[in-house]
């Protein structure tokens, strides 16, 4: 990932509604989800719910799949673990940060 995409990604993210649609679409994984079942969940109306995922798609956070007459919007998982990996690719001088084993509460 370069510094341009990851500006995008994070200026994406930086509102409250995306954030809580980008993090429901990781919840559901690859699954992902119809604009009408977040816009329940959220309780985010749908027309501002189309606009806050068209930003996500335009980040390269979310992807769009017609299904017959259904859109399901999927997060872009790869895309997320670049945008983590570009942010600590230079974290605590080159050493590993990550906690270890004996001192990690709990695991994914």
């Amino acid at each position: 990932m370069n510094a341009k995409a990851a500006v995008t990604a994070l200026a994406a993210l930086a509102q409250d509604a995306r954030l809580r649609v980008f993090r429901a679409l990781v919840g559901a994984g690859s699954e992902g989800m119809t604009p009408s079942a977040l816009s329940a969940m959220l309780d985010i109306p749908a027309s501002t719910l189309s606009f806050h995922l068209k930003e996500l798609v335009h980040a390269d956070l979310v992807t769009v799949v017609r299904e017959g007459r259904n859109l399901h919007y999927r997060p872009a998982l790869k895309q997320m673990d670049d945008l983590l990996a570009y942010l600590t690719a230079h974290c605590c001088m080159g050493k590993s940060c990550a906690p270890s084993v004996a001192k990690r509460r709990t695991t994914c």
